[in-house]
């Protein structure tokens, strides 16, 4: 097949699931086409059936906002007639889903079917923002095909938006050949020279992530024992975290690494995850982690306890109590294995369910199936 796919680009769960996705389905055959404003933060190597086509947005003094939505789906139209494509897939329905709406409008007669992919914001949004449900809805309703990234979001979107119409859900992967624990023990001397334990934290540092809140429970942790907390990733909150740091003296244990590609790497050498979110429609990092053998600290929210099971590979807590996280921390990193066993199991339980392999088959099907319609 050949598919459009399109997403933001930036640091964020929708655009990196996007992103691998598109490299999963070129490595099966088929040829994948970006259409964004920039090329997606972890596209980062040349890929075999792999293109990008830049979406310019013209500034005109007319406007006080550049019109991305129309741009977006004039860039869609014209992929789709020069390339031959299939089938547009977007991720995000504000406003991706409204331009492929336009483009396969535009296409008439030819066929243009496009499939719509939830993944949590874009729903959340509407329910702050009314204004926006109408025009959401519609184009949700109007896709030849929605899926959400997990069973709560799939219930949100009917309950936001009182919606009929089949959502079908697919939930995030991970590429478990890639993410697994790292054989080279010794790369953990750039953060812990004394093996000391690794706790990890890697999002967007949106306040909806709760950075300060790894941050405080990472302070508990060290008044019991010596420890170390890599944070990766970059966003507005990253500097009220660093203030927390110097403000405990924790400078010396707290490694702030900004945004990073191939972060499998990194997550292969950490013992704990932390992810103390305000909200996750599913929790993509908390999945990688587990992947890379850490058992995760996540709090007990939206699609979370589809991921995390509560005393298995990890532990759930309310969210803003960073007694419990530090509690759970201590608990799994004073055990004789450090939480080895945990974190093992944490990898069983991602690669029984949440595998690429088993995945992208779902999508492909869907495909088939939309395509069918």
């Amino acid at each position: 097949m050949k598919i459009g796919i399109t997403c933001y680009p930036t640091y964020g769960g929708s655009g990196v699931v996007a992103t691998e996705l598109g490299i999963e389905l070129a490595a099966r055959g088929h040829e994948v086409h970006f259409i964004s404003y920039a090329m997606p933060i972890r596209l980062t190597e040349h890929h075999e059936r792999i293109y990008f086509h830049e979406v310019e947005v013209t500034a005109y003094p007319l406007f006080d906002h550049p019109p991305y939505t129309l741009a977006l789906a004039t860039k869609m139209i014209e992929v789709a007639q020069t390339q031959s494509l299939d089938l547009l897939h977007v991720h995000y329905a504000i406003p991706h889903s409204v331009s492929a709406l336009l483009a396969r409008m535009m296409a008439a007669p030819k066929k243009l079917p496009f499939i719509t992919t939830l993944h949590g914001t874009d729903i959340t949004v509407v329910g702050n923002d009314r204004s926006y449900l109408p025009i959401t809805r519609f184009s949700i309703e109007q896709s030849d095909g929605v899926t959400s990234i997990s069973e709560y979001l799939r219930k949100q979107t009917y309950y936001e938006f009182e919606i009929k119409r089949d959502i079908e859900v697919i939930p995030n992967f991970v590429n478990c050949d890639l993410y697994k624990r790292s054989e080279d023990r010794s790369a953990r001397k750039k953060w812990a020279k004394n093996d000391e334990p690794i706790l990890m934290h890697l999002s967007n540092f949106r306040p909806v992530k709760r950075v300060t809140d790894v941050v405080e429970i990472f302070a508990k942790v060290r008044e019991k024992i010596p420890a170390k907390l890599v944070m990766m990733g970059d966003g507005p909150d990253r500097g009220a975290a660093e203030y927390i740091v110097r403000k405990k003296n924790l400078s010396k244990d707290v490694f702030f690494m900004g945004k990073q590609d191939k972060v499998q790497e990194k997550l292969g050498l950490g013992d704990l995850f932390l992810l103390p979110s305000e909200i996750e429609s599913f929790g993509l990092a908390a999945l990688e982690a587990m992947a890379s053998e850490m058992p995760v600290i996540a709090t007990d929210v939206g699609g979370l306890p589809e991921v995390v099971k509560h005393g298995v590979d990890g532990y759930l807590i309310p969210v803003r109590d960073v007694e419990a996280g530090a509690k759970y921390a201590l608990e799994i990193l004073t055990r004789p294995d450090r939480g080895r066993e945990m974190g093992k199991l944490a990898r069983v339980n991602a690669k029984a369910r949440y595998c690429s392999n088993d995945v992208i088959p779902l999508y492909e099907a869907y495909y088939k199936k939309v395509l069918a319609q």
